[in-house]
């Protein structure tokens, strides 16, 4: 393809051929002075020719573009009239893009110069995200760019205004303004990002709000054309398959207007797209292995090799890429390689918050406080002497922000709903105080306890979950286990509301035992139990078998898996015979779906809990298929086979729930038959469902001897109801 642009529109530009620009160019550089001055040396035309037409120029620049993407649309048709010669077409595709890509070059090389000269924008632009030109002929002649120099000017002062806002972190935010100025003191090399910055520090100290605040107060001095900050959550993205998903949803950040695009969650995303982030960062590309196109708005990915308009690359030119983490720099450096780490420009770290800046921050949200409950209840608000000291030290300092923003909202919320159960006067005068660690308002005579009025989350019915515990025959120590959890989170509680460091619990469990002996029963209740104590958010108890989590194909097992381990974040996932999961080194879908557990464990390790349950043998097996599985499972709890006495606790509670009653003259029998079941086979008699069958049996018997009996108690289970004779199968 002819890749001499003398014989385009750029010819002749105004009163000046494209080979006298060029040589004017080459004289700039040489031997100094101002383009039009040595324009004027090398065309003859003298300093009185007429400059170039803003106009013209972008017609032209227009045309040229039209001009290239004509001659590649032929050269395309070119190539399909060849046929069968595949060699020759695919070294000819090859010719062509490259081709493509250096026209595209030398066009934004030349689109640079002209607005570097002569200080106006140019109405055409190569896309960052879409390797294609686009024609912005409808576009208004743009106004001159403020120089470098300018828009350093206006870095100035800028820290202090953010600390009015934000407190206690003035080095996090003097390094944050260092990472935004940057690329206005060093340029970066196309197609790299203008800048790769790294927040860190412990969750809520004000890394996310620094960074707000930090874009809008620079689209307020104009250094940003406006104040978004594009939020990309990687965690999402957890599965291979969702490639597609992802590559939309970074073009889409990409080519979006927002300066700013922020990355969150990177640490649970899956490593093969990490990989295409940390080419963004390194190399400033990523170039795709397959070829897309752009239809009604959505990538679709071609086999012709010779459409056009193709999207192959993403590039972050033009943009700030921020990552946002509690982790370490050497944590993530294990997560995403050291020639990320490397290529990162900037490393600003959060300090933990210290009382003077919660209290800075207590101030500002008691001051919110009054202004929204003026606004919205019409509420005279003033607090007394000790409240805001009490907001200050009885708020999670741990939580830092959001221990002192959560007391302040629920204190909002509390002031809406006594307005709602009450008549009060506009400006009706409410002291706020503190009694006995409750928040009081007194308005006149009457006194209201905000505490009482604070809206609380569905936290379960905690009596009621613990006399479903204690109702449960047997399993002392099982019971004993649950029931400390409790008392264990109330301490961290305590610990984190003093500022002390909190222990983490691994909470994943292995039940071992026969079946029968309550295993599922007690994972229902330790899901709902966790859920009431707000160890958990959701409570849900997702009960599944391998036939759940290992797919009949390739590449089906680990969406599979995924798709259960979501159903069951905030409660309990709880997979039954999970040894089975496991049949050896030659079970590859297995053990994907073994992987994928672990990942998936880890990933939600704050809000989610793992049981496995099988036979004791067959479970130390399993643990030794994965070298992640034992130390994520470090609580086994074994589950004894019930006794005799047990089982007929069960048996009378069972027939209680169903409208019956055993009577007392059967329990000698009962007990003698489910102590010789139990003594000969226990392993597999059943255990607590050998005790249900015998009350279902007992219930049909009891029918048939009703019709012969038709005066006798209907909800009486007698000794002859029950077929006590085969003790070694365990019917009848």
């Amino acid at each position: 393809m002819d890749r001499d642009l003398s014989g385009s529109a750029f010819g002749n530009v105004g009163n000046y051929t494209l080979e006298e620009i060029e040589a004017a160019q080459k004289l700039k550089k040489k031997n100094g002075g101002t383009l039009m001055e040595n324009l004027a040396k090398v065309s003859g035309k003298g300093t009185s020719a007429p400059t170039m037409n803003f106009d013209s120029l972008t017609s032209a620049a227009n045309t040229a573009t039209a001009q290239m993407e004509a001659m590649l649309k032929a050269a395309q048709a070119r190539a399909k009239n060849i046929g069968k010669a595949n060699t020759d077409v695919s070294t000819m595709n090859d010719q062509l893009f490259k081709n493509q890509d250096t026209l595209n070059q030398e066009l934004a090389n030349l689109t640079k110069s002209l607005r570097d000269d002569f200080g106006i924008g140019v109405g055409v632009t190569g896309t960052s995200a879409l390797d294609r030109l686009e024609s912005t002929s409808t576009a208004a002649p743009a106004q001159a760019e403020a120089t470098r120099e300018e828009i350093l000017e206006k870095f100035n002062g800028l820290a202090t205004e953010i600390e009015k806002t934000v407190f206690g972190q003035e080095e996090f935010i003097k390094k944050l303004i260092i990472a935004f100025k940057r690329p206005f003191v060093m340029p970066p090399e196309e197609p790299k990002a203008l800048n790769c910055v790294f927040l860190s520090g412990k969750n809520d100290t004000g890394k996310h709000f620094a960074l707000f605040e930090t874009a809008k107060e620079l689209s307020k001095r104009g250094v940003f054309k406006n104040s978004d900050v594009k939020v990309m959550d990687l965690g999402i993205y957890t599965d291979a398959s969702m490639e597609k998903l992802f590559l939309q949803d970074m073009y889409s950040a990409l080519s979006s207007n927002s300066k700013v695009l922020l990355f969150e969650n990177f640490e649970n995303c899956h490593p093969s797209f990490l990989t295409h982030v940390a080419s963004l960062v390194i190399d400033g590309q990523l170039r795709l292995s397959e070829r897309y196109v752009m239809q009604k708005g959505q990538l679709v990915n071609v086999q012709n090799s010779l459409a056009s308009e193709v999207v192959s690359t993403f590039t972050a030119s033009g943009k700030y890429l921020i990552f946002v983490t509690e982790k370490s720099i050497d944590k993530v450096a294990g997560i995403m390689g050291a020639p990320f780490i490397n290529a990162l420009g900037d490393v600003c770290v959060t300090a933990k918050l210290d009382d003077a800046a919660i209290r800075k921050i207590a101030e500002g949200e008691l001051a919110e406080l009054k202004e929204k409950a003026k606004e919205r209840f019409f509420f005279n608000v003033e607090p007394a002497e000790d409240f805001l000291d009490y907001s200050v030290t009885k708020s999670e300092r741990q939580a830092g922000l959001k221990g002192v923003r959560d007391f302040y909202d629920g204190v909002l919320q509390a002031l809406a709903q006594a307005k709602l159960e009450n008549d009060y006067p506009k400006d009706a005068k409410m002291l706020l105080s503190i009694e006995d660690g409750r928040v009081m308002a007194k308005h006149e005579e009457s006194v209201i306890d905000l505490t009482a009025l604070l809206p609380e989350g569905y936290r379960g019915e905690i009596d009621e979950i613990r006399k479903e515990m204690d109702d449960i025959v047997g399993l002392a120590k099982v019971k004993e286990y649950v029931m400390g959890l409790e008392e264990y989170y109330k301490v961290q509680k305590r610990r984190s509301e003093e500022g002390l460091k909190v222990s983490e619990l691994s909470k994943h469990m292995i039940f071992t035992g026969n079946p029968g002996t309550g295993k599922t029963t007690i994972a229902r209740i330790i899901s709902k139990y966790l859920k009431s104590i707000g160890v958990l958010t959701g409570g849900q108890l997702v009960e599944v078998s391998r036939a759940d989590l290992v797919g009949r194909y390739v590449g089906h097992t680990a969406p599979l898996t995924n798709k259960v381990i979501s159903s069951a974040i905030g409660g309990v996932l709880f997979i039954d015979e999970a040894y089975s999961l496991y049949r050896g080194r030659d079970d590859s879908f297995g053990l994907e779906a073994i992987d994928t557990l672990v990942k998936g464990i880890e990933d939600n390790r704050d809000n989610l809990i793992v049981i496995l349950a099988g036979y004791s043998k067959e479970m130390e097996q399993f643990l030794t298929s994965n070298s992640g599985l034992k130390s994520r499972f470090p609580n086994v709890i074994h589950f004894p086979d019930y006794t005799g006495e047990e089982l007929l606790l069960i048996s009378k509670s069972i027939a209680k729930s169903k409208g019956y009653t055993i009577d007392e003259g059967a329990d000698p029998a009962l007990l003698a038959y489910f102590n010789a079941v139990q003594a000969v086979r226990a392993t597999d008699a059943g255990n607590g469902r050998l005790a249900r069958n015998k009350i279902e049996e007992a219930v049909l018997n009891q029918s048939k001897r009703l019709v012969a009996e038709p005066d006798a108690e209907l909800s009486v289970l007698l000794s002859q109801d029950f077929d006590l004779n085969d003790v070694m199968s365990g019917e009848k």
